[in-house]
């Protein structure tokens, strides 16, 4: 009865902006599946996404979404990739003209498209229930059913509810937000027994409330693994970014028993933007959420293990084994280390700010505050391809954009073809030449001053969103003096460490450093953390994938 029950409550949805085509193809659904599923059609993709999302809030599953290719205001392509947002799932299918077959081969590196039909699709019989028939029958056998979503109870200008609502986003994990104000903010907390002075109130899937919980806890409650299922490994990967990701996959899909440790959320820098354009095999772009994800359930199949909320503190050298210590006492060790720690946003020093973040300030992209800014007026600081990744992403809703360098212009380190996207974007301006001199608010940000650095005129500007991409610091302080490390913090390895022709004074072994290796033999550095690295996605990937190479030859060697 159970089953029966999920049937009639699947949902095939088709949308078409034809409303011919959208009745005859709902027609065909019907005939075929409509005793045992419910049929929706649409004809905008507009009007899909919010059907989508009604079905989502009344908890109905849908098993297959239809979208013609050529549609005005959102294409098939760009309606699909949202609906991957709310039912992730769900098997996708393009309808499409012979023309624009090359459009639906490309969809299948933005939106996982399962299957693309040719239009006509006459005989149903032939053409499209065959493809239907086998796309439900892979919906069925997966993993399908919504999981049931975590509740969040906080205040609207409440830089730790903000935390916590960003370390979910960031891992991937649903949920849904109350304001302690509102009615239904105010049932959860008295259900929990709250008075609502010790926010965030976060209540799990299964019902468990926590009383403004450190990451620590939240991870655990909420699913996620934050202990090592071993003592020792072949490698522990240190950092959840592009690179470690990219080691992550190569090393446990090679054989290696591998461990990645973060302790925040895989993805690092990357995993906030909005839109990466520029990374090869994704035309249209991908969002930095969608390349992490992939990435981490791609390691995950191969047999990684992904430890969150760890924070690592120490690195050890015990004879052939490299010991990595954690915050809270514990241990781990391996026979090799990938360090790819990355690098962090450098807080910005004008008054006020510390006080604001959090609450109007935010360091990186903080998607989730992004809804909140529609029709407001938006500054980030910061030139390089983040700040201008999230300008473009903000200015979607966003009444302005306003973009403050320090810099003469955004040519010195962001990519061309952002520049180019910024300047055609009406509601973006840049003002080069200028800095953050204050932060003004109570409870949240309200006002900025800002400096020119060449006059030092100063003016005040209102301002609710702040949003900070200045500068990388390294995260390497918890390596002391274990591992070599340049005046900036960044690690240096392989030429590096033998600029004068020998090896570092240390080094005890017959032959010279390894590319990416660190002055400790099997300690390795990849990514961002680097000395003179190329801080691009794609470049920290690719060193990933290297130093797992590099860990092969070492282990061969030892």
């Amino acid at each position: 009865m159970a089953q029966a029950a999920d049937a009639a409550r699947t949902v095939i949805l088709t949308v078409d902006d034809d409303p011919g085509v959208s009745r005859a193809v709902a027609r065909d659904l019907r005939r075929r599946y409509g005793e045992s599923h419910r049929i929706v059609r649409a004809e905008s993709g507009a009007s899909a996404l919010e059907a989508l999302r009604e079905l989502k809030l009344r908890g109905d599953l849908v098993a297959v979404i239809l979208a013609d290719y050529r549609m005005p205001q959102m294409n098939g392509i760009e309606f699909l990739e949202q609906a991957l947002d709310v039912y992730p799932g769900a098997r996708r299918v393009l309808l499409t003209a012979y023309a624009d077959t090359s459009a639906a081969i490309d969809a299948i590196n933005v939106v996982d498209l399962d299957h693309y039909l040719l239009k006509p699709w006459d005989p149903p019989e032939e053409k499209l229930y065959p493809v239907l028939d086998e796309l439900l029958e892979a919906w069925r056998r997966s993993d399908y059913r919504p999981v049931p979503s975590t509740k969040v109870v906080g205040h609207r200008w409440s830089a730790r509810s903000s935390q916590v609502r960003e370390f979910l986003a960031r891992n991937q994990l649903p949920y849904r937000w109350y304001s302690a104000d509102e009615p239904e903010g105010q049932r959860l907390l008295a259900a929990a027994g709250q008075d609502g002075h010790d926010l965030p109130l976060v209540i799990t899937a299964e019902g468990t409330p926590l009383v403004a919980p450190e990451v620590p806890e939240l991870a655990a409650q909420v699913g996620l693994a934050t202990t090592p299922t071993a003592d020792f490994y072949d490698l522990v990967v240190i950092g959840g970014g592009p690179a470690g990701l990219g080691a992550a996959v190569y090393g446990a899909s090679e054989g290696l028993r591998t461990v990645l440790v973060e302790r925040s959320a895989t993805g690092g820098q990357a995993g906030q933007s909005s839109r990466i354009e520029n990374y090869l095999g994704f035309p249209d772009g991908v969002s930095g959420a969608q390349l992490t994800e992939r990435a981490r359930r791609q390691a995950a199949r191969f047999g990684a293990e992904i430890l969150t909320a760890r924070e690592v503190t120490g690195l050890e050298v015990c004879g052939a084994a490299r010991v990595v210590r954690f915050s809270d006492g514990s241990a781990v060790a391996a026979h090799s280390v990938i360090l790819a720690t990355g690098v962090s946003y450098r807080q910005l020093a004008a008054p006020g700010c510390d006080e604001l973040t959090g609450c109007g300030v935010f360091y990186g992209s903080a998607l989730t505050e992004a809804p909140a800014c529609q029709g407001q007026d938006v500054y980030i600081v910061g030139g390089a391809n983040s700040a201008g990744q999230a300008a473009m992403y903000l200015s979607r809703g966003a009444k302005s954009v306003t973009l403050l360098v320090r810099g003469p212009d955004l040519s010195a380190s962001m990519s061309h073809y952002l520049i180019q996207q910024i300047g055609e974007a009406p509601n973006i301006s840049v003002r080069t030449r200028t800095v953050v001199e204050s932060a003004h608010g109570s409870g949240h940000l309200e006002q900025l001053t800002l400096r020119d650095v060449d006059s030092e005129r100063t003016e005040l500007v209102d301002a609710q969103w702040l949003f900070v991409f200045i500068g990388a610091a390294p995260l390497t302080d918890w390596l002391g003096g274990t591992v070599l490390r340049d005046e900036r913090g960044f690690i240096l390895a392989g030429p590096d460490l033998t600029a004068d022709g020998r090896p570092p004074a240390d080094w005890e072994l017959d032959r010279p450093p390894y590319h990416l290796e660190t002055n400790v033999p099997g300690v390795f550095v990849a990514g961002d953390a680097r000395a003179e690295s190329a801080k691009r996605v794609a470049s920290a990937v690719g060193e990933g994938a290297m130093a797992v190479m590099l860990v092969h030859r070492y282990l061969e060697q030892s």
